[in-house]
């Protein structure tokens, strides 16, 4: 349904690379998707392939090395001011430390009421009232307005986060690992909220995480991230079930199961992530799959729609699912990987 819709944001080979004294770290390299109206795209993978960069050259907090990306048709590192403003009110985001990405020397109410200040928006009494309701959609008790960041529990002040996010109406909302260094309990909060606000607001989030069962929880579609590409995009329910690269397959049999009566083996990845500093030519994930064979170090594949909606880049796709089943089959124990 969501791809009868145009997309909300399209992302068209967008890079960021860093210069550094060992050479160019390609920390963003060749990343395309779209985000449609009311959806939640999950973006996983391992610390340090890049998800969170991605977040950030899309909130213009680092510029662009290469790409495009438009939001409603518009490119959003446009110097026209006037759709800066616009942008900056469409597109907000939810940061992941509660801890350090509230002012320690604002109180909660100065905290929510600085958005409406700095765009000139609102103040008195129609900023009393905007307060009130951004307390009741995210329930923060009003009583907590004249406290400080550090009298809340870290739970708390992710609330206070989203309720800040949430200030000027947003469409679009990136979620930056938003429950990652919060209690299990607290998380579940975080996320059932979040997806009360998407249903009441009709908002689009961009849900990056490393852990897939929160992403699995909250998406509609996934795209897994490796050393700064994206390796597979599809629908929730046909990343889980038609796996086909074999990165994301060694991801899911890393979730843990509840299902005691079917136990499958985990995939042990050999070896260490490869650096992002001038990376080798091929595809990268090679140096650790179990299927690479000579061209994969070669020829870099390129992310191919193999069915409506699901693009794997791997140029050995259809022989993925049978080699990872038959490495299960055989058990692979944590000290031996492949």
């Amino acid at each position: 349904m969501m791809r009868e819709k145009e997309p909300l944001l399209v992302v068209n080979h967008l890079k960021k690379y860093f210069d550094t004294s060992r050479g160019t770290l390609h920390a963003v390299d060749d990343v395309s998707f779209e985000v449609y109206p009311g959806e939640t795209l999950g973006l996983v993978g391992e610390s340090g392939c890049g998800k969170s960069t991605v977040g950030n050259v899309l909130m213009r907090f680092l510029n662009k090395t290469g790409g495009d990306v438009f939001y409603q048709g518009v490119e959003i590192f446009t110097k026209d001011k006037n759709v800066k403003t616009d942008l900056s009110r469409k597109m907000q985001i939810i940061f992941q430390d509660p801890y350090s990405s509230l002012n320690p020397k604002y109180t909660i109410k100065s905290i929510l009421s600085e958005p409406f200040n700095i765009q000139k928006i609102a103040k008195g009494e129609e900023l009393e009232s905007i307060l009130k309701r951004l307390c009741a959609d995210t329930g923060i008790e009003e009583d907590l307005l004249d406290h400080y960041p550090h009298e809340l529990d870290g739970g708390k002040r992710q609330i206070v986060g989203i309720a800040r996010a949430l200030s000027l109406d947003p469409e679009f909302i990136i979620c930056d690992e938003p429950v990652s260094s919060l209690d299990v309990s607290v998380q579940a909060k975080i996320i059932n909220l979040l997806m009360t606000l998407q249903k009441k607001k009709n908002l689009s989030y961009l849900f990056i995480s490393h852990d897939l069962s929160v992403v699995r929880h909250i998406s509609d579609r996934i795209a897994v991230m490796y050393l700064g590409q994206i390796v597979e995009i599809a629908d929730k329910n046909t990343i889980f079930s038609n796996t086909r690269h074999p990165y994301s397959i060694a991801l899911i049999s890393a979730v843990p199961k509840v299902d005691v009566d079917h136990k499958v083996s985990r995939i042990v990845l050999k070896g260490d992530v490869p650096s992002p500093v001038d990376p080798k030519p091929g595809c990268r994930f090679a140096p650790r799959c179990w299927m690479a064979q000579e061209r994969c170090f070669t020829e870099e594949p390129s992310l191919t729609e193999i069915e409506k909606g699901h693009c794997v880049a791997c140029h050995f796709w259809r022989e993925s699912r049978e080699k990872s089943l038959t490495a299960q089959h055989v058990g692979i124990k944590e000290n031996e990987g492949f």
